[in-house]
């Protein structure tokens, strides 16, 4: 009802009115504080498992650049222009280094939505 469409109303009536539009803000407020919840639920669901595939990928990394130093000593310890196992020669143009930065996997508190997941991973 527009403000006009009231001036017929008794004291009661409005009285009445009133708290009918009370109950139905009070029944949007709390739709609306559940979606919130919701929403802040399902985002702290994903950020956990984004943390865990962040923790995963970390260890990934460290366990290749491991490896990658082991074959680096094995390598750097023959000729360069040997052959592997595997058949593949090393040669001058074919040995570029891969300079990766790892950082490690940062501390979560979800108690703070606002927060920012940052991945470990940084490739240079």
């Amino acid at each position: 009802m527009m403000g006009e469409e009231l001036s017929g109303l008794s004291v009661k009536e409005l009285q009445n009115l009133e708290n009918q539009l009370e109950m139905s803000l009070r029944g949007v407020r709390m739709k609306k504080d559940q979606t919130l919840m919701d929403e802040i639920e399902e985002l702290n669901r994903k950020g956990n498992l984004i943390h865990q595939e962040n923790m995963e990928l970390y260890k990934k990394v460290n366990l290749i650049r491991q490896e990658n130093m082991e074959l680096q000593k094995k390598v750097h310890g023959t000729n360069n222009n040997s052959i592997l196992a595997n058949g593949l020669g090393i040669g001058d143009d074919l040995h570029v280094p891969v300079n990766l930065q790892l950082s490690p996997p940062q501390q979560q508190n979800h108690e703070t939505p606002a927060k920012v997941i940052k991945l470990g991973l940084q490739l240079q």
